[in-house]
């Protein structure tokens, strides 16, 4: 093999040190390499898999939050419709009460129009008869003939007048 020019002792010796710089960088440069490459490749995993549970977490939240809020638009509903409901319970009751109070104030109308409408006939029904009891006195002094029983009217209906109007 000198032939070639290969000094096979020479080659043997680069190859052992070649072999022994090739187990030299395996154990001191490509497994450290590798083993942080691993590392680096882990912790790539698991911020992947942080950053889907955090993004599920969100997601889970985003639900829960549009529940909340969904809950709490039914309650303000509710609310709502419970004051709409004692308002026109309220109102209701006002104008009961306000019919109930129309009604009392018409009937003691009524009462006292009644009381002063009876008051005015006995009124008239005692002036009517001290006419009457006027007219007769008068009938009897005077002499029973048409023309007197005539002006005798016409006295006591004036008298009458005169009376309404005091």
């Amino acid at each position: 093999m000198t032939a070639l020019g290969v000094n096979v002792p020479s080659l043997i010796a680069y190859l052992v040190n070649f072999l022994i710089l090739l187990g030299a960088l395996y154990v001191l440069a490509y497994k450290p390499l590798l083993r942080a490459l691993d590392q680096r490749s882990e912790r790539i995993r698991e911020s992947l898999a942080a950053a889907d549970r955090a993004k599920a977490e969100a997601a889970s939240s985003q639900a829960a939050i549009q529940q909340q809020l969904d809950e709490a638009r039914r309650e303000g509903q509710r609310l709502l419709d419970q004051a709409r409901e004692a308002a026109n319970r309220f109102r209701e009751e006002e104008m009961g009460r306000a019919r109930q109070e129309a009604e009392a104030f018409v009937t003691r109308a009524r009462a006292d129009i009644q009381r002063e409408r009876d008051a005015a006939v006995e009124d008239v029904r005692t002036h009517f008869g001290d006419l009457a009891i006027t007219a007769a006195e008068r009938v009897i002094r005077r002499s029973l003939n048409r023309q007197a029983h005539q002006e005798l009217i016409a006295q006591v209906l004036e008298e009458g007048d005169a009376l309404k109007k005091a």
